[in-house]
């Protein structure tokens, strides 16, 4: 029985206080090796290549008590036939429940969560689970693409580009019931979701953030406005109403190739290296950053061991720098701290 009145407005008002309370303290790490939401292999070791570069050691540099839940352990179904060309649907939509719940406990406990990919599919899980916390989020999506395809509009059928149509309510009657996804409904609007980076971007996808009227940036917008007012622009759409937790979803590939270069789906003419950094700092100085995806590291497409480690060393910068590390401090933040704890067994069981 869906609940209204007062009760529901107690309900929602104890879960924005779980969303913020002991937000500047505590900080988990979830990785999802998965790779079934797009064709190429590999990104499923995205998760451990990024603590590989020193992503544990770099949090505990910071001012948080540091958890590091280990990696969700997926299940690959067997004759997982395509859907109206979506490729492995089933695989993909428990892949996504699994990584719901997990997601959901983590903020529920009171953590800032940092979810390594994989590939971008799992945020519709991860987003997913956040909103069970946090029904008032907003999420900022800091990507190539667009990532917003609906089953019939999708070219390839790889669910890593069709992520955000899963979460808008307004594309509820253009998304068919996929085998694997009954578990979840459309918990977004529109004006829930600001785009930063796009230089991709599918006809159907343009037809969506057009009718929509989605606030979206791309990169010819970052050269003529600049990433700060693009920042200020993006935050101003998301919070000046009110306050709520921020969902940032970043993939690897929003940068340009030549430093990112280990990711399935490059595109020249991405972010600096700076105004990525400037993204992340902009949006820690909230103080409102709740969950966060990393994903589409692919250490089996770099060109060569130094390909690889700049990718992972700079998916490193991105989460340091979410979480508060200033450019200026980022070489005293390498320091141990006896803070970290392996809480596998807690979250991912």
């Amino acid at each position: 029985m869906a609940l209204r009145g007062p009760l529901s407005r107690l309900l929602r008002s104890q879960l924005g206080h779980t969303c913020q309370q002991s937000r500047a303290q505590s900080v988990a790490v979830l990785g999802a090796p998965f790779s079934r939401g797009q064709k190429r292999g590999g990104v499923e070791h995205g998760p451990k290549v990024i603590r590989d570069a020193g992503l544990i050691d770099r949090l505990s540099g910071l001012d948080y008590s540091i958890h590091d839940f280990g990696d969700l352990n997926f299940h690959y179904i067997e004759k997982d036939e395509p859907y109206m060309d979506v490729k492995f649907p089933r695989t993909v939509g428990a892949a996504n429940k699994m990584v719901s719940g997990a997601v959901s406990r983590a903020v529920g406990a009171g953590h800032t969560l940092v979810m390594l990919g994989g590939d971008h599919s799992l945020a519709i899980g991860s987003v997913a689970g956040h909103a069970q916390q946090c029904p008032d989020l907003c999420l900022i999506w800091v990507d190539a693409h667009a990532d917003i395809n609906t089953p019939m509009s999708s070219p390839s059928g790889n669910l890593h580009g069709q992520p955000v149509a899963f979460m808008l309510k307004e594309l509820q009657d253009k998304m068919p019931d996929i085998p694997g996804f009954s578990w979840t409904k459309p918990f977004l609007t529109s004006r829930d979701l600001v785009y930063i980076g796009l230089r991709d971007i599918d006809p159907g996808e343009h037809h969506i953030l057009k009718d929509l009227g989605i606030q979206y940036f791309t990169m010819r917008d970052v050269d003529r406005l600049g990433i700060q007012r693009v920042m200020e622009v993006a935050l101003d759409h998301l919070l000046s109403r009110k306050q709520r937790p921020i969902h940032l979803s970043f993939d690897v590939d929003a940068f340009d190739p030549s430093l990112a270069p280990a990711t399935g789906t490059p595109v020249n003419g991405g972010l600096t290296y700076r105004e990525g950094i400037y993204i992340t700092e902009e949006i820690h100085n909230t103080g409102l950053l709740s969950v966060m995806d990393l994903v589409e590291v692919n250490p089996t497409l770099g060109a060569n061991p130094e390909a690889v480690q700049a990718t992972a060393l700079l998916a490193v910068d991105v989460i340091a720098s979410s979480l508060g590390q200033t450019r200026e401090g980022a070489r005293a933040s390498i320091d141990q701290n006896p803070s970290v704890k392996d809480d596998t067994e807690q979250l991912c069981l």
